[in-house]
């Protein structure tokens, strides 16, 4: 069994990298604020972060097997109910519910 002052030593040191830690995002955060570069980031991330995404699903998609129809429709459907709605929730539950449908009731293996 170690020590009772190892055993304090470890409790503090563990406490104070775990309040560095929290406490680095706000203090390296506070000054990008005002960067140009965050701000186009900021902009421009969802759209980049969604495009790779669906390029990463659908890469391997055969598009010669009737299959391919669940992906594809519940793509179609995300992009149709987010241009209708404009509603981010609405567009990703949809299109899920497509898919589910699709992949397991008419496609099923």
């Amino acid at each position: 069994m170690p020590d009772p002052l190892h055993a304090v030593a470890a409790v503090l040191v563990t406490a104070a990298v775990t309040w560095a830690l929290r406490a680095l995002p706000f203090t390296v955060l506070a000054p990008l604020r005002a960067s140009a570069t965050v701000q186009f980031l900021s902009t421009r991330m969802p759209v980049g972060v969604m495009v790779i995404l669906v390029v990463y699903c659908l890469r391997d998609l055969p598009v010669t097997e009737p299959r391919a129809l669940a992906p594809v429709a519940a793509l179609a459907v995300t992009v149709g109910l987010h241009l209708w709605r404009r509603n981010v929730l609405i567009s990703i539950i949809g299109g899920t519910v497509v898919h589910v449908v699709l992949a397991s009731a008419v496609f099923a293996h």
